[in-house]
């Protein structure tokens, strides 16, 4: 097929799988649009959207012109928000009780201690939220403590400074609206639902992840497909391991035609796959980094503080087989090389905006580009078969937790 022009992908199937987001999927076909213009304007190719509008996941339908070749995709969000929005209604009281539920979690377990080892930036993005709710609270009592202080002079001692008190949830209040710009609330409810069952996935997640593997399964049996791509973003990079695990273990993947990929991007798999209960996790990572239906490309770049930057997800995580790994194939955005001086510089404070780079255009775009990845004429795997691993990219690890789910488990 396209020999001439090294065309291996007219018809694809795109899944993307968001991390902990409670916002609705046309942000990400929002993003896409005009990201991808400002990419094809620089790289010189051509992308033209437009929605799809049927009884499936929300998406879109994207053709390019690039690399000699035309070709097509079909973008889908296989989206879990609405787990999100439900997991981030506690109050402001019962944010304080996740807080130290999961910091006893992360510390009983002796994890956030080797997450530190790993690499310090995440850790130090798990702590910001501690310091954080935990600054606020303080100060909260100090202006109640103030206003005790001053009220004393015309009430009894015991009363003034409980009536001082009074002030505290108006104030801590206030800071949860003020959590759009500090983002101290939703970092703490993204690290509690990954810890509140110490690194299992919730059973809503489940059956959730059993839909997602029935779609992909489905795009992988359809005859005119070429590739079926699989992205993983930050937390969505562990749901995306385990999907794909257990469409490997259908025979979905054996059954179709369809080149079968998986692109994760921006991962803090160590932050689930650290914890004791994580069985299932390390599982999946061990079965997958093996498998041959499948090409793994990992990246992450330095630059972004909310991940775990150029560490290989399976090894690290203490899930690698004796023999016989394959993937993930590890590399690095670059963001200090890809992105002009101006550009890094005007996001380098902006860490979330950094964190989502992966999906945005590049200013001098080297073989990474989302654009040409899930649209252009050729698969992941011809795309970076010829790649080597990022020299810099590391694989030891430091988890005291190992132990794996038993395999195989096989849908019937």
């Amino acid at each position: 097929m396209g020999a001439e022009s090294g065309q291996s992908v007219r018809e694809r199937r795109v899944f993307y799988i968001p991390g902990y987001d409670p916002f609705p999927p046309r942000r990400y076909r929002e993003l896409y649009r005009t990201e991808g213009a400002a990419q094809a304007a620089i790289s010189g190719y051509m992308l033209r959207q437009r929605p799809l509008k049927d009884d499936g996941p929300y998406g879109w339908r994207v053709e390019a012109g690039m690399e000699g070749a035309t070709s097509r995709a079909e973008i889908r969000i296989l989206e879990w928000a609405d787990i999100v929005r439900d997991s981030m209604q506690a109050g402001v009281a019962a944010t304080y009780w996740l807080l130290a539920r999961t910091a006893w979690t992360y510390i009983s377990t002796g994890a956030i201690f080797r997450l530190f080892r790993l690499r310090a930036a995440p850790g130090i993005a798990a702590m910001y939220p501690v310091v954080m709710l935990l600054g606020q609270l303080v100060l909260a009592l100090g202006v109640a403590w103030a206003l005790g202080w001053g009220l004393a002079f015309v009430l009894p001692g015991w009363a003034a400074y409980l009536l001082g008190l009074g002030v505290v949830p108006p104030i801590l209040r206030a800071f949860r609206r003020l959590d759009g710009r500090f983002f101290v609330y939703y970092l703490l409810l993204d690290f509690s639902f990954t810890a509140r069952h110490r690194g299992r996935n919730p059973p809503e997640l489940e059956a959730r992840l059993a839909e997602f593997t029935h779609l992909i399964a489905e795009a992988l049996a359809d005859p005119d497909v070429d590739e079926v791509l699989v992205v993983g973003h930050s937390s969505g990079v562990h749901l995306g391991v385990s999907v794909l695990a257990d469409v490997i273990r259908q025979g979905a993947a054996a059954r179709g035609r369809a080149a079968l990929a998986f692109l994760s991007l921006g991962h803090a798999v160590p932050m689930q796959s650290y914890l004791p209960e994580a069985t299932r996790l390390r599982a999946d990572l061990h079965y997958l980094s093996q498998r041959p239906e499948l090409f793994w490309l990992d990246v992450t770049a330095p630059g972004d503080g909310c991940t775990y930057a150029l560490c290989d997800p399976v090894s690290c995580s203490g899930a690698a087989p004796e023999t016989g790994k394959r993937w993930p194939l590890v590399i690095s955005a670059a963001f200090r090389q890809t992105l002009s001086p101006e550009t890094f510089a005007k996001y380098r404070r902006r860490y979330f905006r950094l964190h989502f780079q992966y999906l945005c255009a590049f200013d001098r775009p080297g073989d990474y580009d989302y654009f040409r990845i899930t649209a252009g004429p050729q698969t992941l795997a011809a795309r970076f078969g010829g790649r080597k691993p990022s020299v810099s990219a590391t694989h030891t690890s430091y988890n005291r937790f190992t132990a794996r789910d038993p395999e195989p488990r096989q849908a019937a």
